[in-house]
């Protein structure tokens, strides 16, 4: 005699939904997202999967961000480009490319590049056999460019690109398709846009997220060796036995003896005390009392009620550009990318991008009076009696010109 089970209607129900969650694609949410490994391993995020803040146009195009994916389908052929300029990086994101679109990521490219072969590298997105550069190729950048290996897919698929120097290496899906050094260029392009480009047919992309490279220790754990108290105020910075900063009490102020004009700064930082101030200035006036740009360090909100950062907001340019988004928390180690590229200046904080700035005044010796772009010392800062901060892995290059 054949015995059936039967259960309850509600608990087939609920068996259901859960193997409807487990095969389920993931959610927009789950996507444009960093792991805490990856904040603290220096990755930051070029598209946030809400809008195009960080990105702007080069051509009428219908670019828009939909399903937390960056679309385009048509318009004026060219690129969206990031607003900053980047140098050495591990860049890496998902795209999707309907069948018979050419699409591609353009690497440290200008705005508008006149040609594959100059100001730019072209990562094609491309059918195999309708191009000599199919998906993986530079395009226009000779035989050792060139994938021979057939990667179509209507399915996302994922580019790991590193750009060191003059060697770009890239991957599609986790497999090394591409490792080219160039040779022939006098002037490769060492710095510039990252851009997503509009050709013909549909394109999307996500998880776009780079990792910057290059970067070299100004602490070395053990002594303030680098960096200077100023000799008229008293020095509130020591470091402890396990090579971290701390900066306690104020006025006070830490000023590297190396100068940076253009660079790429990262740094992990920790306000000890609520509400504390701090902050990092940058192409300062060496010897000067805080006479830089400021990158604001105080993650805190005004009395008002309203969402408006205190001075700006961490990772806010001071009196210039308010974080967008106070991500950072008091008690808590959060990590710090500041990149500025003439007078150019972006900052995330904890991978996430909370501000950009453009400065637009007249040059001038004087950050204070106008746009410098001249190269400043680093100076970290501490605000007054209150201030409690910790700093360690601070870390810097200077970028091409």
């Amino acid at each position: 005699m054949n015995h059936h089970l039967r259960f309850p209607a509600f608990i087939v129900a609920i068996a259901s939904l859960l193997i409807a969650l487990a095969a389920r694609p993931l959610a927009a949410a789950e996507h444009n997202a960093l792991t805490g490994e990856e904040i603290a391993d220096g990755w930051i995020l070029l598209f946030d999967g809400e809008s195009l803040f960080g990105w702007e146009p080069a051509t009428k195009a219908d670019w828009k961000v939909a399903e937390g994916a960056i679309v385009v389908t048509s318009g004026e052929k060219g690129l969206l480009n990031t607003t900053s300029r980047f140098a050495d990086y591990v860049l890496k994101l998902d795209f999707r490319s309907a069948k018979g679109t050419n699409s591609g990521v353009f690497l440290r490219t200008d705005k508008q590049p006149k040609n594959p072969k100059e100001g730019c590298y072209e990562l094609n997105i491309a059918d195999f056999g309708t191009t000599p550069f199919a998906t993986g190729s530079l395009v226009s950048r000779g035989e050792r460019a060139k994938v021979p290996t057939n990667l179509d897919s209507e399915d996302w698929q994922s580019f790991e690109v590193t750009c060191k120097g003059r060697q770009i290496t890239v991957k599609v899906d986790g497999r090394e398709v591409l490792d080219y050094t160039e040779e022939l260029d006098p002037k490769p392009p060492l710095i510039g846009h990252i851009g997503l480009q509009l050709n013909s047919g549909k394109v999307e992309f996500r998880n776009v997220k780079l990792k910057p490279l290059s970067q070299q220790p100004l602490l070395n754990g053990k002594d303030l060796t680098g960096w200077v108290p100023h000799a008229d105020l008293k020095n509130a910075f020591s470091v402890d036995a396990d090579g971290v900063l701390h900066a306690r009490g104020g006025k006070s102020q830490l000023e590297s003896t190396t100068k940076f004009g253009d660079f790429t700064l990262q740094l992990a930082a920790r306000a000890n005390a609520e509400r504390s101030n701090s902050g990092l200035f940058f192409r300062s006036i060496p010897g000067e009392i805080m006479n830089g740009y400021e990158c604001q360090l105080q993650n805190a909100y005004g009395a008002d009620g309203k969402p408006n950062p205190v001075d700006c907001g961490t990772g806010g340019v001071c009196r210039r550009a308010i974080a967008r988004k106070l991500v950072a928390k008091d008690g808590e180690w959060f990590y710090l990318t500041l990149l500025a590229n003439g007078p150019h200046v972006a900052a995330w904080v904890n991978g996430y991008q909370v501000s950009e700035f453009t400065d637009t005044r007249k040059p001038h010796a004087n950050p204070r009076s106008g746009l410098r772009t001249e190269a400043g010392t680093f100076i970290l800062q501490a605000h007054d009696d209150t201030t409690d901060f910790s700093f360690r892995d601070i870390q810097a290059v200077e970028l091409p010109r």
